[in-house]
């Protein structure tokens, strides 16, 4: 069975495939955007019986620049798109055993599409939530 640590970095691994996006398998302090932070959401043990599989959620939040400028959201959208060269649902799903690591992950949907502020910045975000099958 993989470690948490093992699908943050296989996840991170398969959205890195986007051009142009940064990754971070773990909350950065500082944030570049674009960038795509991967963070276990919630694990649900015991799946099957006799400690069969384990499912994981994630929570995929992207980064773009400034929500003022309509550019910064046309790129959020091309992520948000189901298919594409710059869609998160394709980056995610296309390794979905993670490297070998996990049964099967897939992207359940997208949410919070907002703007943020961090250090007094305004920034525009997104929240995919990623379903994780263990083997």
């Amino acid at each position: 069975m993989s470690t948490l640590s093992e699908m943050r970095a296989g996840l991170a691994a398969n959205l890195a495939t986007v051009s142009g996006l940064r990754t971070s398998s773990y909350i950065p302090d500082n944030l570049t955007p674009p960038i795509a932070i991967v963070a276990p959401d919630t694990i649900t043990f015991d799946q099957t019986f006799g400690r069969g599989q384990d499912r994981y959620t994630f929570s995929v939040e992207v980064v773009v620049g400034r929500v003022v400028d309509r550019a910064s959201q046309s790129l959020m959208d091309t992520y948000c798109d189901p298919s594409g060269s710059k869609s998160i649902k394709v980056a995610i799903e296309s390794d979905p055993s993670l490297g070998g690591k996990v049964f099967d992950c897939r992207v359940t949907e997208v949410r919070g599409y907002q703007q943020i502020v961090i250090a007094d910045v305004v920034y525009l975000s997104v929240v995919f939530s990623i379903d994780v099958l263990t083997n």
